[in-house]
């Protein structure tokens, strides 16, 4: 049985911290210099949550492609069969984070309309589309720790069983290397238990790894031309979203049955290099669910 927590009080748990989130505020004040994060774990068995900054938004990188899949299921309905074609972008997406393909869909369905829709169906309310100008780089699109833990929720308890189990059952497969070469290995998949089923998202470290900090056993190294932000041309902030210093996400379900919710959203100074920002978020996803299990 996956619904142990009805969703809304998940979410009014998530309005109203309990104790041990409002402890974990002062938790960001021994974040290491220069980094800034938000971060929220759900305990679907108890409802307990426990975070910090939860509601910061970030620029999402790569996390938007949870958003685009699970767009494309629902407006198909549950009895849509997948063509080949169509599972050829989204299982590389979901398990690699493929960039062209995302890009593909993001042209396809709608663009920013996919974000629109998916903010109106889940509630969602920090997540919004990339500024107008910008509107074709869907890693622009803003969104929280708190709506990333609200989508899993979401899919996990309310999307149609056939929605979920295609979603979830691709972030359980998911790979060490992403299809471009960087290793995703960061944050949950090094620091927490298994099963897990994650999506990662990083920007601004490059179209490529750096020489020497390659995923050692990808198996398809490219440097895509699709509207990702992981180059790190420096632009300018758009509202209270920085699309500026680099970003480095972990988030998903960890447990049998999918029971937590993690979700650890960062940002680095431009001069922090892969490496260094993996080790931080890896060692800072571990210390945040500790806390919560405590």
């Amino acid at each position: 049985m996956r619904k142990f927590f009805t969703c809304a009080a998940a979410v009014a748990m998530l309005v109203a911290p309990t104790t041990a989130a409002t402890a974990a505020t002062a938790a960001t004040s021994d974040l290491p210099e220069g980094m800034t994060a938000g971060y929220l774990v759900l305990d679907r068995t108890t409802g307990k949550t426990h975070g910090a900054d939860a509601h910061r938004q970030y620029r999402s990188a790569s996390l938007v492609k949870v958003l685009i899949a699970l767009d494309y299921l629902e407006a198909r309905g549950p009895g849509y069969e997948i063509p080949d074609d169509d599972r050829a972008l989204l299982e590389p997406m979901l398990r690699s984070s493929n960039d062209d393909a995302a890009s593909t869909l993001w042209v396809r369905d709608g663009w920013e309309e996919i974000i629109k829709r998916t903010v109106a169906r889940i509630g969602l309310t920090d997540t919004t589309p990339p500024p107008a100008e910008k509107r074709g780089t869907w890693g622009y699109t803003a969104t929280s720790a708190a709506d990333m833990v609200k989508t899993y929720e979401y899919i996990l308890e309310d999307a149609h069983p056939k929605v979920r189990d295609f979603i979830m059952d691709n972030l359980h497969a998911s790979t060490r290397c992403g299809a471009d070469g960087f290793d995703q290995s960061f944050g949950i998949p090094s620091a927490l238990p298994k099963p897990q089923g994650v999506k990662q998202g990083w920007s601004g470290y490059g179209a490529a790894p750096a020489p020497g900090e390659e995923c050692v056993s990808s198996t398809s190294r490219s440097v895509l031309a699709s509207p990702e932000v992981r180059s790190a041309t420096a632009v300018a902030s758009s509202g209270d979203v920085d699309l500026t210093n680099r970003v480095m996400h972990t988030t998903g379900a960890v447990g049998e049955g999918d029971r937590r919710i993690v979700a650890v959203l960062t940002s680095e100074p431009t001069t922090l290099g892969w490496r260094e920002s993996a080790d931080r978020i890896t060692e800072l996803t571990g210390k945040v669910y500790r806390q919560a299990l405590a």
